[in-house]
């Protein structure tokens, strides 16, 4: 970025024009002052001076610069890339574009939402110069007129959205602050490729709330879940003893069942007397494995 602002560094083709013409120029001047002093002395200057101008009229642009060549202090082209010519001591070459990708970092400091909430955020500006006259011309130092104006975009656009629309909208947010930037750069010959919030910092008191505020509402959403599967389950229990109501039979299957599952998960189990043994008349079952087990018994006394 240095390069597009300042005069650009002497190349290598210019270093070797030059240092070869003074070499010439000084074996000749050695060469000749043998005999004629001043021819020597005069031919040595000659040579220097056309070194001299000779490697100011070459420059070499790299592949993503374009030079701008003004003519007596007006713009004339723009140069590049690659080796160009200019005419000594009239041309001169005071800029040097890069039109490669740049990336800008900028911040809003405490800035306040619309409604009132202080946050600072971060965000990252991706932009590039599609017109070098432009960049060139109509601004002094555009890699920093595009970080502040990135700047009080961004606090512009903070003042006018809420928080809760900034922390879940960042797309939407990215989108509209591409659009304001690409509006106040299209003028110098800058577009705008892309823009990223990376953070957005709130203070800690409000985020403390907001976390105890998501988790009662995370509360409120289990027990929802929970009041609802108990009305279910309710609601199940009421046609199951409506069912058992209208069919005795049905009752009595359940009760069994009941019997059998409490039976194969342990060896022994003690009833209760209770409306659920009446129903499944367990006392006559129990008085008919009892007599089974007798009548087995006395078989083996009598064997």
């Amino acid at each position: 970025m240095e390069d597009t602002l300042l005069h650009r560094k002497i190349t290598g083709l210019q270093k070797f024009i030059f240092v070869a013409f003074t070499i010439i120029g000084l074996g000749l001047g050695a060469w000749i002052g043998v005999q004629h002093l001043t021819w020597a002395i005069s031919i040595t200057v000659i040579l220097i001076l056309l070194g001299v101008l000779l490697a100011s009229a070459i420059h070499v642009a790299d592949q993503w610069e374009k030079a701008v060549v003004l003519r007596l202090g007006k713009f004339q082209r723009l140069a590049g890339p690659g080796m160009f010519f200019v005419v000594p001591l009239v041309d001169t070459v005071p800029r040097w574009i890069d039109q490669r990708m740049f990336t800008t970092k900028f911040t809003s400091e405490s800035t306040l939402t619309r409604d009132t909430v202080p946050v600072t955020v971060d965000a990252v500006l991706f932009w590039m110069v599609w017109d070098a006259e432009k960049a060139a011309l109509e601004v002094a130092d555009y890699a920093g007129s595009v970080s502040w104006a990135a700047q009080t975009a961004l606090r512009d656009l903070i003042g006018r959205t809420i928080l809760e629309d900034l922390l879940s909208g960042r797309e939407k947010i990215d989108g509209e602050l591409k659009s304001i930037m690409d509006a106040r750069t299209e003028p110098w010959g800058i577009t705008i490729q892309d823009v990223q919030i990376r953070d957005i910092n709130i203070p800690n008191s409000l985020q403390d709330a907001m976390s105890r505020a998501a988790q009662a509402e995370r509360e409120r959403l289990a027990r929802t879940i929970l009041g609802d599967a108990e009305k279910q389950i309710a609601e199940s229990f009421l046609q199951a003893a409506e069912l058992y109501n209208s069919n005795p039979v049905a009752i009595q299957l359940r009760a069994l069942n009941i019997l059998y599952e409490g039976l194969k998960e342990k060896a022994s189990m003690i009833v209760v007397p209770s409306s659920l043994a009446d129903a499944a008349n367990i006392g006559n079952v129990m008085g008919l494995v009892g007599a089974d087990k007798l009548a087995a018994m006395q078989r083996g006394d009598e064997a």
